[in-house]
């Protein structure tokens, strides 16, 4: 399931064998499985995501570099 996130801290990820690269702070979306996390965000005009290991996600959700967004309960009319 997609949840939106915050970019809050220092997150980077690894394009292909070259250096760590940073995402910018600010919203995100981000989508879990088993294996990896991929995020997604927008920078200007460009949309950009990423999959990253599971184990650099979890470290980054309790460094508090990624906030997830609470989800907000749905109201019945």
């Amino acid at each position: 399931m997609t949840r939106n996130a915050r970019i809050n801290g220092k997150v980077e990820y690894r394009a292909g064998d070259g250096a760590s690269l940073p995402i910018r702070p600010g919203t995100c979306e981000v989508d879990v499985t088993a294996l990896d996390a991929t995020i997604s965000w927008t920078d200007g005009d460009t949309h950009s995501s990423t999959a990253i290991p599971i184990a650099d996600y979890r470290r980054y959700l309790s460094n508090k570099a990624i906030l997830i967004e609470p989800m907000h309960a749905r109201r019945e009319a």
